[in-house]
């Protein structure tokens, strides 16, 4: 059976509802990057294990073949704080640091309208 590795996480990320903006963020690449990872058949372990990381998520369940289960255990019990990662972020590129946190605000917008029209439609 072929796997479309990126299919695959890309189904982890929505169907856990994590925004694309907040990974595209806390693993220091740009949305468009998640995007294309989301596109390719094949993903490399490495991008795989740092999204599980990031995310606090066992991706062995999906990729019995790539991981075992106890490689996310270290990474389950031992999170970063995010008040830390967001200081470090923000030295890091304090432009893009506040670009990405107007884009997933924009996100939460856009979601509330569109749940908004939906009650009103239904009244």
């Amino acid at each position: 059976m072929n796997k479309h590795y990126g299919q695959i996480v890309e189904k982890v990320i929505r169907r856990d509802g994590y925004s694309i903006s907040e990974l595209a963020r806390l693993m220091n690449v740009n949305r468009r990057s998640i995007y294309n990872w989301f596109n390719k058949k094949r993903l490399k372990t490495e991008v795989i294990y740092r999204i599980g990381g990031v995310l606090s998520y066992d991706f062995s369940k999906e990729f019995p073949e790539l991981f075992r289960t106890n490689e996310f255990e270290y990474l389950a019990n031992n999170p970063e704080t995010s008040s830390d990662n967001d200081e470090q972020q923000a030295e890091q590129a304090p432009t893009d640091h506040w670009k990405d946190k107007y884009i997933t605000l924009l996100e939460k917008y856009n979601e509330l309208l569109s749940q908004n029209m939906e009650a009103q439609n239904k009244k």
